[in-house]
């Protein structure tokens, strides 16, 4: 797994989930995994989650960390599985950063204060790969839920927020090594 972290801000809007976005965007071929600073403005026509289409609920930030994942021969519930991974290695990121234990994880979300939603994440898939979208809120004003930002309340300046992106795309590229290393080196049993 590649990865790559753009300096170029933009607004993800749910059309960064898509096949080949990452090669068409950046050139990198295969399973890689973006990060870029903008923010998220996603309509109903864009929304994968059904349930937020289903209740009306809206996606906005002011200003994101987002990062955007594509496997290639994967099913959707090992992309889950690997969204869950990513969610954890930012949990502790941000709690080693921290100092302390100030965000929490319930499935693929992260909390701050036990109730303040800082990131959106979705897995989903095309016909040709696994797709995840995960944004940190850095300023979530207008959100529509009790939200919580990484300069706004845990106080990362711009800098320490690029480091973030670095650091766990770093680890998420080498938990995926180890992963197909791992199964690589066992022997099948009758």
């Amino acid at each position: 797994m590649k990865s790559h972290f753009l300096q170029e801000t933009q607004v993800y809007n749910g059309s960064q989930l898509s096949s080949h976005w990452i090669y068409r965007n950046l050139g990198i071929l295969g399973d890689a995994v973006a990060a870029f600073r903008g923010g998220c403005q996603v309509d109903a026509a864009q929304m994968v989650d059904l349930e937020d289409v289903l209740n009306g609920d809206a996606i906005y930030s002011e200003y994101m960390l987002h990062f955007i994942v594509e496997l290639f021969g994967a099913s959707l519930k090992e992309g889950v599985l690997l969204q869950r991974l990513f969610s954890s290695i930012l949990q502790d990121r941000i709690n080693a950063d921290a100092g302390t234990l100030v965000i929490r994880r319930i499935g693929d979300d992260l909390f701050y204060n036990n109730t303040q939603k800082l990131s959106v994440s979705i897995c989903t898939v095309s016909p040709t790969s696994v797709l995840i979208h995960c944004g940190l809120n850095i300023d979530p004003q207008g959100a529509p839920v009790e939200a919580a930002g990484l300069q706004t309340d845990l106080g990362y300046s711009p800098e320490q927020v690029e480091a973030l992106a670095l650091s766990a795309m770093r680890l998420l590229c080498e938990e995926w090594s180890d992963t197909i290393r791992s199964t690589c080196k066992v022997r099948a049993v009758p």
